[in-house]
């Protein structure tokens, strides 16, 4: 995953794609291995854009948090743990009517757009920004009810470290959530009328292969069975709940879900672009380019049967005392 997708708010749902609402530590984004240098003023609205097409997943995730016995109802902080443009730390406001809510992120255009979200929909009185690297810097604030962090601990070494570490930002019987896992997303047909079927099978291994090379080139990387339920109990929480969200628009989508499809394969592109032609068959290039060229019949642009399916995993831990 690269820094980019880390960013996208929520959204960001394979390891090519844009940041989600959460993102990692050290400087928490994937910065500084091989991602693409990003201009994050430039990019924020549409980070901020396809944020809000997968609203409604974390719309689900929120209401579910604030009905899980194990998680305060009303807690006093709430830190969303690398917040992008914060969609989803207004989310968390909304359905906690009652709690202080941070945007935490090292990234100040990010945390502008936060703030202004947040001012339009009458929350400015309980959100606030907090520029910090992540998650050493969420120690200058308060022990929170509730932190949560999306697809930011696989950007830490010692994924154990990292979860430790947001565990110890946590009061007494506080919870973290964790989004990591799930499933790759979908938007089109295995066999799309070009090129060979299943080009978003070929996709997810090369995106898989870049992973692993990723994970393994952070600095103290260690490898761990991705057993999230195992790896919050080794750092010291107790597990208590993991649920799967959906979020399934279907063809033919608006506009603004086809661009936020289409970033996503621009981003593909970059990515087989980068890696080289180990990462993607020259074949399955040039039926990339196709998909991406405006004026192509069969392009993402003019298709009706671009769809949307995504799948993400929310795990729960509780910090004891």
């Amino acid at each position: 995953m690269t820094a980019y997708e880390t960013k996208a708010g929520g959204h960001d749902h394979d390891h090519s794609s844009g940041r989600s609402s959460g993102h990692g530590s050290g400087h928490g984004h994937g910065h500084g291995h091989g991602d693409y240098d990003i201009d994050w003023a430039e990019m924020a609205p549409v980070l901020e854009q396809n944020a809000e097409v997968t609203a409604p997943l974390y719309r689900q995730v929120a209401a579910w948090l604030r009905g899980l016995r194990t998680v305060a109802a009303e807690p006093a902080l709430i830190v969303d743990a690398g917040s992008g443009p914060g969609v989803v730390t207004s989310l968390l406001a909304q359905a906690f009517p009652e709690a202080e809510v941070v945007a935490a992120d090292p990234e100040r255009a990010l945390l502008e757009r936060a703030e202004a979200r947040a001012a339009r929909l009458g929350l400015a009185d309980r959100v606030r920004a907090h520029r910090a690297e992540l998650p050493d810097g969420l120690g200058e604030l308060p022990p929170a009810g509730l932190i949560w962090a999306a697809r930011s601990v696989h950007h830490v070494g010692d994924q154990v470290a990292a979860l430790t570490a947001l565990g110890e930002r946590l009061a007494p019987g506080g919870a973290l959530a964790v989004l990591e896992g799930g499933l790759p997303p979908r938007s089109l047909p295995r066999d799309i009328g070009v090129g060979r079927p299943g080009l978003q099978a070929r996709l997810d291994a090369a995106n898989e292969e870049w992973f692993a090379r990723m994970r393994a080139s952070l600095p103290g990387a260690t490898g761990a069975t991705e057993d999230w339920a195992a790896l919050l109990t080794a750092a010291g929480l107790r597990h208590t709940a993991t649920r799967t969200f959906l979020l399934d628009l279907p063809a033919p989508l608006d506009e603004r879900a086809r661009a936020h499809v289409i970033d996503t394969f621009e981003r593909y592109r970059g990515l087989a672009a980068a890696e080289g032609p180990e990462a993607l068959a020259a074949d399955d290039v040039t039926v990339l380019n196709r998909l991406l060229d405006p004026e192509d019949e069969l392009s993402l642009h003019r298709r009706r049967d671009v769809f949307l399916l995504v799948a993400h995993t929310v795990h729960v831990a509780v910090k004891e005392g």
